[in-house]
């Protein structure tokens, strides 16, 4: 009978070039442009990384009445007069309070299931793409530094779950009376203030949270380690609807950090007077 055992002569390497391996010269026998999808996903990704960088360390123009930029809430060093104060705790931090807060919705993100497929293939290339080899001689998965800091993703939910709580409060904010110097007709403001920013600071939570909820970290907490559902009914159900919104959730990703970009942008343009904000009453 015939030896299942390896000719011991072979690499060991546990990557492409491991004997279980099909001995192919050629990097992919694909003929579509496979590269587009981890490119685009490379691009945008380090864009939105450069730009919630330097409006990080800018530390102004983060306010305008009554919106506060989502980079930087909560308030946690100078706080401009009207947004969201929350003590000042890091008040003796000698660079942009900014740079605490992006720690947790950035590393969430870092973390997240979903944008592990997308930085793995655009930027660790871990495979680019089904059917194309990687790079790597070796493989050892999220065991070793840097990928085994993905193991966090969960206590950085927890984490998620406070800021979305933060960016709904000032979401709330974002309808207060305008001060005087947008004052209508002789001096007197508007009981309820709504503009564009309102609009934009609305659906940017509303997609912060559906990213947030539909995360499998949370399906797991919700519904995970059960025996039967049926003695849990109430985890049950939110399990299943968390379950419904988790086939989504590389969408609510995207949506997500699309926004938080545009309110930033906004409230930006709007601090320095480039823009005025649209009024609806």
């Amino acid at each position: 009978m015939a030896s299942t055992d390896l000719p011991t002569d072979l690499p060991t390497d546990r990557g492409v070039t491991s004997p279980a391996r099909a001995r192919i010269e050629a990097r992919t026998l694909r003929q579509d442009r496979w590269w587009l999808q981890p490119l685009a996903t490379f691009v945008v990704f380090s864009a939105f990384i450069v730009y919630a960088t330097v409006r990080a360390f800018m530390g102004r123009d983060y306010y305008a009445s009554p919106y506060l930029s989502p980079f930087y809430s909560p308030c946690l060093g100078d706080c401009v007069e009207g947004a969201s104060d929350f003590g000042q705790p890091f008040a003796w931090w000698p660079l942009s309070a900014a740079l605490i807060i992006l720690v947790f919705p950035l590393g969430f993100r870092m973390t997240c299931y979903y944008y592990r497929k997308a930085y793995y293939r655009a930027f660790w290339l871990s495979p680019p793409a089904c059917g194309v080899a990687e790079p790597h001689r070796s493989y050892s998965g999220e065991t070793r530094f840097p990928l085994i800091v993905q193991n966090v993703h969960r206590w950085f939910w927890y984490a998620a779950v406070l800021v979305g709580l933060v960016l709904t409060f000032d979401t709330l904010l974002a309808f207060r009376p305008m001060p005087a110097e947008y004052a209508v007709g002789d001096g007197e403001t508007s009981g309820v203030h709504m503009g564009l920013g309102t609009l934009l600071m609305i659906a940017n939570i509303v997609f912060i949270w559906l990213y947030t909820l539909s995360c499998h970290s949370c399906r797991h907490i919700v519904g995970g380690r059960l025996r039967h559902f049926s003695k849990h009914p109430v985890r049950y159900r939110l399990w299943t609807w968390v379950s419904r919104l988790n086939e989504n959730h590389g969408r609510w990703a995207w949506y997500s950090l699309f926004s938080v970009a545009i309110v930033d942008l906004y409230v930006f343009l709007l601090a320095t007077g480039t823009i005025q904000d649209v009024r609806f009453f």
